[in-house]
């Protein structure tokens, strides 16, 4: 089995790592069978939309742009991580726990986008999209600081939903993504390779090593 392209290859963000490719290591001991079936049907099956509707799965991927931007990569490159909430939330899938009082990840995630766009269109008076670069993240941190229309977002707490939902899936799906792990050097799951040298400053030969340090955090300005 093997990755959609073998040959994809990424131009780094401005990482430490900006030659390793962990997909390199796509024959070695460091894939199982099952971790190959895994990787691959992530790079080669990116799942429809099947949750929201075009408008709201376009502003998903809008404010995801804004979260975790890759000006760097090419539309074929990108991690569509949009893909995968919206799988996740046409699928239900949950960890089984949420605060009291806090509706469903479905109900939170469909009032959430919808707040957003409204806080848009009362800051503005356009929809999020239409935003420029600075006005969609200065939209994003007032949400993030609590100070959004809580009218907006229908029950929901706007901040909560932005923390506990938006982020805290968008960056857990995006480091999942073998093109993510390329970033920060990591080598994927450690079965069966294992890890033998332990102590400070060594590393295995299978290891990223730092080219040199970035200059900016992925998501920051």
């Amino acid at each position: 089995m093997a990755p959609a392209d073998p040959a994809i290859r990424t131009t780094p963000f401005e990482t430490p790592y900006p030659d390793y490719d962990v997909l390199g290591k796509w024959d070695s001991v460091s894939f199982n069978d099952a971790t190959r079936r895994v990787v691959a049907d992530r790079l080669q099956n990116v799942p429809e939309r099947r949750f929201f509707d075009e408008p709201t799965f376009a502003l998903l991927r809008a404010v995801i742009d804004v979260v975790l931007p890759q000006p760097e990569r090419a539309e074929r490159d990108r991690i569509p991580v949009e893909a995968w909430i919206d799988a996740m939330l046409y699928e239900n899938r949950s960890d089984g726990t949420r605060y009291a009082g806090a509706p469903g990840k479905r109900a939170a995630w469909t009032a959430g986008l919808a707040g957003i766009e409204h806080e848009a269109h009362r800051r503005h008076e356009k929809g999020f999209r239409a935003l420029s670069a600075d006005e969609r993240h200065f939209l994003l941190a007032c949400i993030d600081a609590g100070e959004a229309d809580p009218a907006a977002f229908d029950g929901i707490d706007a901040k909560s939903f932005f923390r506990g939902h938006l982020l805290k899936e968008s960056v857990k799906i995006y480091y999942a993504h073998p093109f993510a792990w390329n970033e920060i050097g990591f080598g994927g799951p450690a079965a069966p390779r294992g890890y033998l040298r332990l102590g400070p400053d060594d590393r295995d030969p299978w290891e990223a090593r730092e080219a040199k340090m970035p200059q900016k955090i992925r998501g920051l300005p």
